[in-house]
């Protein structure tokens, strides 16, 4: 059994620690997508705040929507609770409170990324070293990931990091879905073609399917196609299918956890038709803002269930 607040650090931890390996895989992703576009199609760095909801604070912080104030809102920006840096001090204040059910080296590589990501952080805004900046900060989190993952009993404490973990990532994978559909949508019927042959590749590149999609489909890249493995395939670690089912595994090996499983249960169930790329669209964009609302509500369940007890009480 587990103190219901240590419990919640160490899921929060997790989902945090996510979002920063989140964030600085869709800003380098994005990059990669605005350099391979045909220069008669223009994109605007805004999008990503729109792909993370973020637009009322971004604009009462800035006035110019152009790159450097975007990257640095999504980074460093200390306003915008959910940039790098932000949710970079959450992990290592979740984790100074929790060292004593982590591996002991876990606090020594969460300061390590902390201090890296604070002195090099204009790395990351100047266009330059970027690319270098956060594939150090991917491998960083990969790092205290892999040592989670090879040094930590698999019991109560463990589960919890894996729903935290999986459910940020479910959640970044129906934005960036939903941005890439919107994208195609808003485009002008003429260019969709030549903007889908890029944008869908750099989706699979954003979420490290690229190669596993040629080895699965063995077909040329389309939306649909993109889109079902990265929602259905069942053994892709960052498929919403592998994501639901981590969680809903995870929440079995712990008490009090059928109304969770039961709401997993309702979004695996439910396989959306996708045919052809003619298929994503606004009817396909409701369906993921409900996968956002089933998420909202696990996040709610488990906060319930687990989190909501008096000093004392066991998760």
């Amino acid at each position: 059994m587990m103190l219901s607040r240590v419990a919640e650090r160490l899921y929060w931890s997790a989902r945090y620690l996510e979002r920063v390996e989140n964030t600085a895989r869709l800003v380098s992703v994005y990059d990669d997508l605005l350099f391979d576009l045909p220069k008669d199609i223009e994109m605007s760095w805004f999008n990503l705040i729109e792909i993370i909801r973020g637009e009322e604070t971004f604009e009462q912080r800035y006035k110019v929507k152009d790159e450097r104030n975007v990257v640095k809102f999504l980074l460093a920006d200390d306003t915008n609770s959910n940039s790098m840096l932000s949710s970079l001090k959450m992990v290592r204040e979740n984790i100074r409170t929790t060292r004593d059910v982590v591996p002991k080296e876990t606090w020594e590589l969460v300061n390590e990324l902390g201090l890296y990501a604070q002195q090099n952080i204009k790395l990351g805004i100047n266009r330059s070293e970027r690319h270098l900046f956060l594939n150090t900060i991917i491998e960083g989190c990969q790092k205290i990931i892999g040592l989670l993952a090879g040094a930590m009993s698999r019991n109560s404490g463990w589960h919890f990091l894996i729903m935290g973990r999986y459910l940020e990532r479910a959640d970044m994978g129906t934005r960036i879905l939903d941005a890439a559909v919107s994208l195609m949508l808003k485009s002008d019927p003429d260019t969709r073609l030549q903007l889908g042959q890029v944008t869908w590749a750099k989706v699979l590149k954003s979420q490290s399917a690229y190669f596993d999609y040629r080895r699965t489909v063995r077909t040329s890249i389309n939306g649909a196609k993109a889109t079902k493995f990265l929602m259905n395939d069942e053994f892709f670690p960052r498929s919403l299918a592998y994501c639901f089912g981590q969680i809903g595994e995870s929440a079995t090996k712990l008490p009090r956890a059928g109304l969770i499983t039961a709401q997993i249960d309702k979004v695996l169930e439910f396989n959306y038709p996708l045919d052809s790329s003619e298929d994503l669209n606004e009817a396909f964009h409701d369906h993921l803002n409900d996968i956002q609302i089933a998420i909202i509500e696990i996040n709610h369940q488990i906060t319930e269930n687990w989190f909501h007890f008096r000093q004392g009480d066991a998760a």
